[in-house]
């Protein structure tokens, strides 16, 4: 891809940037691939309709299906600064940055062992998830929601389940957590 270098005012405003800088604006477009803002110190993106572009990794901690269900149009925003890409000439920009990462929180409370309350949110082949806090969900494995062996997690669980489970890995790095609702029921055997 071609490098624009035909806006010298963009290119110095960018230039002039330090990662990790905190950057306002406003929420000038919602895109399938993320979120532009128009900063406040900045100059105008002679293309997009603004220089800043938070991806779509970059907007929460928390799951979430579509920008809309985080920012609007119109929303006023602070980001963190995290590049300059050169071939669109825009400032790549982070919401969730300026925001406590809640896994982490979590992760910094609970122990391996512990006992959970939870609500199952989502069934899948292989297991069902089950949200333990406020966008903290983990994984509970086919093999663990249960002493017997089953198929399905249908045949255990369905979502909207209240259940109590124990947490089994908390991995900080990787952001996942693991869970058994078997461990947290006696063994019928």
């Amino acid at each position: 891809m071609e490098e624009r270098s035909d806006n010298p005012e963009l290119r110095a405003f960018l230039e002039s940037l330090q990662s990790g800088q905190l950057l306002s604006g406003t929420v000038a477009a919602i895109e399938s691939f993320g979120v532009f803002v128009a900063l406040d110190d900045g100059p105008d993106h002679p293309d997009f309709p603004g220089v800043g572009l938070i991806t779509m990794p970059e907007l929460s901690w928390r799951r979430f299906e579509a920008a809309s269900d985080v920012v609007h149009i119109g929303q006023r925003v602070s980001c963190e600064f995290l590049q300059f890409d050169t071939s669109n000439m825009e400032a790549r920009l982070s919401l969730r940055a300026t925001q406590p990462d809640p896994f982490q929180t979590f992760a910094d409370r609970t122990a391996v062992g512990q006992r959970l309350a939870g609500q199952v949110t989502k069934l899948v082949p292989f297991g069902a998830f089950v949200q333990v806090a406020d966008g903290i969900e983990g994984l509970v494995h086919l093999r663990e929601l249960t002493w017997e062996s089953v198929n399905t997690p249908e045949e255990v669980v369905r979502v909207g389940d209240e259940v109590t489970v124990v947490a089994t890995d908390i991995d900080q790095v990787r952001r996942r957590l693991t869970l058994s609702l078997r461990q947290a029921a006696p063994d019928p055997r």
